[in-house]
């Protein structure tokens, strides 16, 4: 346990970085290390994926909300980029949350894959990502990308326990924002995912779990141990946001992200 419970805490300190950074509130961090804690258990009732993803956005909400703040009083945070896309994916995250909990553990699992497989290609293929002119001028959303697009956002992301940075910082992207700014609105728009997906999974299991560590499927030790990493790192790594240079700042979210697919299906 203790050795558990030192691997967490390095990995909520990882998350915590991350969260700030790329906006991705400990999702990619947090599932992979959780799933592969939750398999060790020897007599666990309940599916490992299934706690690690529901684990992922109980420590979303707090990470998420964090940054959201120290974002905040950096003045990144543009509204006009967050209404009313923000609206349409909480709706999203509603039939996402519902769906996971009745999902095969297995399709659960390579969803995942194929989810941050998917977007890395994309990411590298698209142009706009990797590469941004220095004249380019951001774009507003249109009324399709801030409804069927909010709401395909929050379904997969609240399926999938990742918050949805890996969906939003792309379409900020090609919209034309630097990455500081699309890596910071990606906190504030995980937040009604990391809300409704921790509310649906704290009550989806009641009732099958033996062990009093879990609310539902939320594995309440697990999920300490990463915020007490993550918290204190969330306070000093605000500092640096704005200081890295664009080009790399998006190939170190590819690479992250490439990380948590090897690491995933590694295990």
């Amino acid at each position: 346990m203790l050795i558990e419970i030192s691997v967490l805490l390095g990995f909520g300190c990882l998350s915590g970085v991350t969260t700030v950074l790329f906006g991705f509130g400990g999702g990619f961090i947090t599932v992979p290390v959780v799933y592969a804690f939750a398999l060790a258990e020897p007599d666990h009732a309940l599916g490992a994926m299934h706690v690690a993803v529901a684990t992922s956005t109980a420590v979303m909400v707090v990470n998420a909300g964090s940054a959201t703040l120290a974002q905040l009083r950096t003045g990144r945070l543009r509204r006009d980029y967050l209404w009313p896309i923000i609206a349409f994916i909480g709706l999203g995250a509603v039939l996402g949350s519902f769906a996971a909990t009745a999902a095969d553990e297995s399709v659960l699992r390579w969803l995942f894959v194929a989810y941050l497989a998917l977007t890395i290609a994309d990411s590298v293929v698209r142009k706009g990502f990797v590469s941004r002119r220095d004249d380019m001028r951001p774009r507003a959303l249109g009324g399709l990308t801030a409804t069927a697009g909010g709401t395909g956002i929050g379904a997969v992301a609240s399926f999938l326990g990742v918050g949805g940075s890996v969906l939003t910082v792309p379409l900020m992207r090609r919209k034309g924002l630097p990455m500081a700014d699309a890596t910071a609105l990606a906190n504030p728009l995980s937040l009604p995912v990391a809300v409704i997906g921790t509310a649906v999974y704290a009550f989806a299991a009641t009732g099958a779990s033996s062990s009093a560590s879990h609310l539902g499927y939320i594995d309440l030790v697990a999920a300490g141990a990463l915020l007490c990493g993550s918290l204190p790192t969330i306070a000093v790594t605000r500092r640096v946001v704005g200081r890295i240079p664009d080009r790399a700042h998006a190939i170190a979210y590819l690479v992250l992200l490439g990380a948590a697919l090897i690491a995933i299906v590694v295990r």
